[in-house]
């Protein structure tokens, strides 16, 4: 513990003399008895043993707003005094904002390098992609046919529950709507081909599209990016294998080849739902349902819908495996390489 000496002069002030440490454990009690002395004050720091930042700062404070004298401070305690004064320096809390119209100039040109970025890795990967296909296609052994099975039962199977459910109350509030706004005019039996319609050729192919991006896709990306941390990815590379061949094409498969039987349950469970509502709130019975969706939803709607489903699968694995930010200027080096 540091001993402090202090006497007062009757013509030259006080002065403070320290020795021992002067370090944050005496820092309250070394400020206290600099308040407590009258100007002029001289410190003495000449048998000073240590002195850290703390005990600097209060030196250097007590110059600064009390004019203060400081004597018999050795290199370092000057070096130490002379860094702290260097810091104290005010910092704004609130950064200065440039006007509105350079502001605006400026997220308009961030968002432009930003969208070129995402365009530029989405190119790369569906490069990266069709290499791949092509290598599987050459050589059909390195196709990994358990790990499809496997992504059936992820994307297809498992999604079949919260998809029906979605599917099933929008079509009770499909018809809900539609209802209402059809019963101004007196033709609220058209609410069964507002619900065939928008639900064969769209409805229920998007709404598929967006659950499986959601909840698959989202998924895939985090399960990637994972790997990618973990260096597992890296590990792939080391041993010969393809992370585009055995992360990217069973995903990218599997989305495909599920999404028309997906978007399929979908558009039934839609119909149900809807068809539940007319016989509860309308009277109309199932069978004239059925009969009336049968005449009015040509089967070429239904085709629109299950050719589109293919294509939906296939744009919600790109953007969720783009994001997962390994594929980057290296999935085409890695399939490259085992060609």
């Amino acid at each position: 513990m540091a001993d402090e000496h202090i006497s007062a002069g009757a013509t030259d002030g006080s002065v403070y003399r320290v020795a021992g440490g002067l370090t944050i454990i005496r820092a309250a009690t070394t400020q206290r008895e600099l308040d407590a002395l009258p100007d002029p004050l001289t410190i003495d720091l000449s048998e000073v043993e240590r002195m850290d930042t703390v005990g600097a700062w209060i030196i250097y404070r007590t110059v600064r707003d009390r004019g203060a004298k400081v004597i018999g401070a050795s290199r370092d305690e000057v070096s130490l005094l002379k860094q702290v004064a260097d810091f104290d320096k005010p910092a704004r809390v609130i950064p200065e904002q440039p006007s509105g119209a350079v502001r605006a100039l400026t997220e308009l040109g961030e968002w432009v390098v930003e969208a070129g970025r995402t365009l530029l890795g989405l190119l790369g990967f569906f490069g990266a992609t069709l290499i791949a296909f092509a290598a599987v296609i050459k050589r059909p052994r390195r196709f990994r046919v358990n790990a499809v099975v496997q992504r059936f039962d992820v994307v297809g199977v498992r999604a079949l529950g919260i998809i029906g459910l979605m599917s099933f109350l929008i079509g009770i509030v499909i018809a809900q709507q539609g209802s209402v706004q059809l019963a101004q005019f007196g033709a609220e039996v058209y609410t069964i081909n507002l619900i065939g319609r928008i639900t064969a050729r769209e409805l229920g192919t998007l709404m598929t599209a967006i659950m499986v991006a959601g909840r698959s896709g989202s998924a895939f990306a985090a399960q990637i990016g994972t790997m990618k941390i973990t260096e597992e990815i890296d590990a792939m590379r080391t041993i010969g294998v393809s992370p585009v061949e055995a992360l990217v094409i069973p995903r990218l498969i599997s989305a495909v080849v599920m999404m028309p039987l997906l978007a399929f349950w979908s558009m039934l469970l839609t119909l149900i739902g809807g068809g539940m509502f007319v016989w509860l709130s309308l009277g109309i019975p199932p069978i004239t349902y059925i009969q009336r969706l049968q005449e009015v939803i040509p089967l070429t709607d239904l085709w629109v819908g299950l050719i589109k489903a293919p294509v939906f699968g296939s744009s919600s694995r790109c953007p969720a495996a783009s994001r997962a930010c390994w594929f980057r200027a290296t999935a085409y080096k890695s399939v490259r390489g085992r060609r």
